[in-house]
């Protein structure tokens, strides 16, 4: 959710792309009100460090498959609003660079 708040909008586009993520990956209900609210207790220069543990902890329990499913989401969130930001990018290439196999 950190990557649809880093260019400080979320559009309507960005929320169903998230939902829609969800519903057909997570087992259980996700509360987006509750997660977007943790998310906003955060100051910009504490985003990155924030994405970086979660990805770090989605990679701990994930699949590999599931893993290429995120950033499938990952990339179609950012493109949602038809603009990728620089922010957008920097984000991205966090999960590229950290997720290549060679790091795994």
């Amino acid at each position: 959710m950190i990557l649809s708040a880093v260019d400080f909008r979320i559009t309507g586009d960005e929320d169903m792309v998230i939902r829609d993520y969800l519903v057909h990956e997570f087992p259980f209900r996700v509360n987006l009100d509750r997660e977007m609210e943790k998310i906003s207790m955060l100051r910009p220069d504490e985003w990155e460090r924030h994405f970086l543990k979660n990805m770090d902890d989605f990679y701990d329990d994930a699949t590999e498959e599931e893993r290429k499913h995120l950033i499938a989401f990952a990339i179609k969130l950012a493109k949602a609003d038809n603009v990728i930001t620089r922010e957008e990018n920097h984000f991205l290439n966090l999960l590229f660079e950290n997720w290549e196999p060679e790091n795994s």
